[in-house]
């Protein structure tokens, strides 16, 4: 549509980093005495909450080895919406280099907010609440990711993960054949960037800095007396090459002795 192809994998990125903070939940059940029965890796998927709840249904009559195992959870994306409150210019550009040494021009991000919805199903409320009481302490209300938002340029953000709301649906509903459904519904919003595509540049480069060294701090009187220029060579190199940086200190006048010229190898 604009021009370059380019496809950043950033939302795939922040809804797998996403998933990743849940897939190691698990829940205990006990004997009164306090013995542990079981130890159970809670599943997670990615999928809308009816997709399960229509799978449970058709399930019913199935036997129990092959009926879907609760509990378990899901999570999804339900919205992607601008943030005002976190732009800046549009025009505004960086430069990063890449890991083969290139210099690369890329564009200030766009903030976005991602509306996610983490569902958690199960037949036993208390195996809902040991779920839930292994999420809620952590989110104050948010916490942070880091992701790494384009590879080739290695840049990385520290996403934050806010906790908006957490609902509660019971869809008991039938006789006493009817399984019972508890539903947990988690909503966050990950405050992610969307980056423009990355392309090539040498424009803006800085290859002579020249220093002028004056006898005061009155602009009206003060008189240059020395003049420092740092040159690389050769002066064609470009990030990543094999470079020096020649210094010069030229006398504009002043008798005082100052440093002579010398290199720096790069």
């Amino acid at each position: 549509m604009f021009g370059d192809y380019f496809y950043h994998e950033i939302i795939r990125k922040t809804l797998i980093g996403f998933g990743t903070l849940f897939n190691d939940i698990h829940i205990r059940h006990k004997k009164s005495s306090g013995e542990i029965l079981d130890d159970i890796k809670v599943g997670l998927s990615y999928g809308p909450k009816q997709k399960f709840l229509s799978k449970i249904q058709e399930q019913e009559q199935l036997t129990k080895s092959t009926a879907l195992t609760l509990p378990r959870m899901s999570f999804e994306m339900v919205s992607i919406t601008p943030d005002p409150s976190r732009k800046t210019t549009v025009t505004r550009t960086f430069k990063a280099v890449d890991g083969e040494g290139n210099m690369k021009k890329v564009y200030m991000p766009n903030p976005y907010n991602i509306g996610i919805e983490l569902n958690i199903l199960s037949k036993l409320n208390d195996d809902s609440l040991q779920i839930i009481e292994q999420i809620l302490p952590y989110f104050q209300p948010s916490i942070n990711i880091t992701i790494d938002l384009i590879d080739s340029i290695g840049e990385k953000k520290d996403i934050p993960l806010v906790l908006d709301s957490v609902d509660f649906q019971d869809d008991y509903e039938g006789d006493f054949s009817t399984r019972r459904i508890l539903i947990y519904t988690l909503r966050f919003t990950a405050k992610t960037y969307l980056f423009s595509n990355v392309s090539d540049t040498t424009e803006g480069l800085i290859r002579k800095v020249q220093v002028d060294l004056h006898d005061g701090t009155d602009v009206s009187t003060a008189k240059r007396v020395m003049r420092y220029t740092a040159t690389p060579d050769p002066v064609d190199a470009d990030p990543g090459d094999i470079y020096t940086i020649n210094e010069d200190w030229m006398d504009l006048g002043d008798s005082r002795d100052y440093s002579p010229t010398r290199q720096i190898d790069i």
